[in-house]
């Protein structure tokens, strides 16, 4: 929870005391509704009666629904308070201009959202958020290393921050580093909420493109950060992950360090590591060529990598993250590509696990794109 956040906004949304609380409410609710349509029953009316049944099936339908979304939504600790689903969580920050403008070094590092356009891409992507450390306030201003955090889907950029604890982890690295860090930048990898381009180029949107080309081009420019390369990474989480592993495999002189957070195999259409065909079909236009092109195990089996390392985590009750982790760190190893491999008891699908993992890589990630420029 961003530490600004306070009042109703500050009210958690996933803790058992509040599903409780909300499940007898919905309760309360239904036995009243049931009450009312049993009085209305007994009414001389017949148009009555029929509103109160139509209107006792509309208020159930809603609180079953309210319920299990309020259930769900707990179960993956994505939304966690009452600011995050009003909108007015972390992600408000600070404007561009704002930014660019300051002469004040502040306390702690500052959010902005930054549009980032599909110049090359034509990618039609929603804005960037943007994690900037106080260091980079300093003048003459420094060049920063860049770590690229990618969301899953169904998704948002803001994931990182008002779920994922991003700017947490690093403003509490950048408090212990007189104020230096690595830039977060946080780039849309699906256009829309629900949307899934497993990170590639399509007919109808060509997100590698936009994350390989657009969004470097933008962020080293406006905010002078290092160039592209050994000081840039690009971690991920569930799809995002995915996606991770396949930039950094085919994008060297882009990002030189990979970190994935209970991602799959490699592109994927749905959830789980099976499902090769329709992922052919539906990404790719049928080409197997095109799929073994961006299959981080068939990359890794056929090509060294030298200077690429990366970070694989996942929890062992999420079963098809955890064995595509393994794998991956395997061929990896066969092929030269120096990683980490982590495993986490009982860890799931969720921002729990997705959080831990950015902490557990963040000083492993900062050393990386932290050394000096060859």
């Amino acid at each position: 929870m961003d530490a600004g956040t306070t009042g109703i906004d500050a009210v958690p949304i996933t803790t058992w005391q509040f599903v409780t609380g909300f499940v007898l409410a919905g309760v309360v609710v239904l036995v009243l509704v049931v009450l009312g349509v049993r009085r209305a029953g007994r009414s001389r009316y017949r148009s009555l009666r029929i509103l109160a049944r139509l209107g006792a099936t509309g208020v159930v339908a809603v609180v079953l629904l309210a319920n299990a979304l309020v259930g769900v939504n707990a179960g993956l600790d994505y939304l966690r308070t009452v600011g995050d689903v009003a909108g007015t969580g972390p992600v408000e920050g600070i404007g561009v201009a704002q930014l660019l403008l300051s002469r004040k070094v502040p306390a702690t590092g500052q959010v902005v959202q930054i549009p980032i356009p599909g110049t090359a891409s034509h990618f039609a992507a929603r804005p960037a958020v943007v994690w900037v450390p106080p260091a980079w306030y300093e003048r003459p201003r420094p060049q920063l290393p860049v770590i690229v955090l990618l969301h899953g889907t169904p998704g948002r950029p803001v994931d990182w921050v008002d779920s994922g604890g991003a700017a947490d982890v690093a403003n509490a690295w950048a408090a212990q580093h007189h104020g230096v860090a690595p830039i977060l930048v946080m780039p849309d990898v699906n256009g829309t909420y629900t949307a899934d381009s497993e990170c590639v180029d399509t007919s109808t949107a060509k997100v590698e493109t936009y994350l390989t080309r657009d969004v470097p081009r933008v962020v080293s420019r406006l905010l002078g950060t290092r160039p592209p390369g050994p000081s840039w990474a690009v971690a991920g989480l569930s799809e995002g992950g995915s996606c991770a592993v396949m930039l950094a495999l085919r994008h060297p002189t882009v990002f030189a360090t990979f970190g994935d957070y209970a991602g799959l195999l490699g592109p994927r259409v749905g959830d789980s590591n099976g499902g090769v065909p329709d992922t052919v079909a539906g990404l790719f236009g049928g080409s197997q060529t095109a799929f073994a092109a961006h299959d981080p195990a068939t990359l890794l089996a056929a090509n060294r990598v030298p200077g690429i390392a990366g970070w694989f985590e996942a929890g062992d009750a999420d079963t098809d993250p955890a064995a595509a982790a393994r794998t991956l760190s395997a061929v990896a190893t066969r092929a030269g590509v120096e990683n980490r491999l982590v495993i986490v008891p009982g860890g799931g699908h969720d921002f729990d696990l997705f959080s831990q993992a950015l902490s557990d890589s963040y000083p492993w990630l900062v050393g990386r794109v932290s050394a000096p420029i060859p």
